[in-house]
């Protein structure tokens, strides 16, 4: 079953910053107290433990999310949500919390060596423009978003190349070569398809390069 992105329960983590360095100083005093109170140390001891533990645990749940970032958090092995609000940001401290890009990125990739529909050896290549817009999908459905992403489009890439000719005379049949912006349209529509499921969304698509193989041109 395909994971959905739902938003995690999280606060400002200002006040977190105070609550815990707020323990953390209380229980430093405390255990200060232990030598004037030598013959009944122990609630000293015990308080002191007590508030430097609450200190460490309030302070791990803070989190600083940059504009365009996300936290994908998992309890104890379950999905918890996902904080995308920006800045000091408080969640669960017993969550583990994973860094997530929500930039937009591309990559060109390699230059295939195809036959077109007519059976030419051709060479292709694409420029493919993506950011991820499901974090859960994209953490939990595939193993690594930027590898699957590269590796799908490629594929996508060699079939388009594999349904189309180079070239026609035709202006009724679609080539490689003479409908850039159709051609541009249906590799787009190719990738979305394919990367669609890891929670990417594909922004742009284009041809970057195209030539026959050098065993023909």
């Amino acid at each position: 079953m395909a994971m959905k992105e739902r938003e995690a329960i999280s606060s400002s983590g200002w006040l977190a910053i105070v609550l815990g360095l707020g323990s953390l100083v209380v229980a430093v005093y405390a255990v200060a107290q232990v030598r004037h109170h030598q013959q009944d140390p122990l609630p000293y001891v015990i308080a002191g433990g007590a508030l430097f533990l609450l200190g460490v645990i309030v302070l791990r749940g803070n989190v600083v999310v940059g504009p365009n970032e996300a936290r994908v958090l998992t309890f104890f092995g379950k999905y918890a949500g996902t904080v995308k609000t920006q800045g000091l940001r408080w969640a669960n401290p017993f969550t583990i919390k994973r860094e997530m890009s929500l930039r937009a990125k591309n990559f060109e990739t390699a230059k295939i060596k195809v036959n077109d529909v007519d059976g030419n050896p051709i060479e292709i290549g694409a420029v493919i423009v993506w950011r991820v817009i499901d974090t859960a999908q994209a953490a939990f459905d595939v193993e690594n978003v930027i590898s699957f992403v590269q590796v799908q489009s490629e594929a996508a890439v060699r079939n388009l190349a594999m349904h189309h000719p180079y070239d026609s005379h035709d202006d009724a049949v679609m080539s490689l070569r003479g409908q850039s912006e159709a051609v541009a349209t249906q590799l787009r529509k190719e990738v979305h398809e394919r990367i669609r499921p890891a929670g990417v969304d594909d922004l742009d698509a284009r041809i970057a390069h195209l030539a026959y193989a050098p065993e023909i041109a």
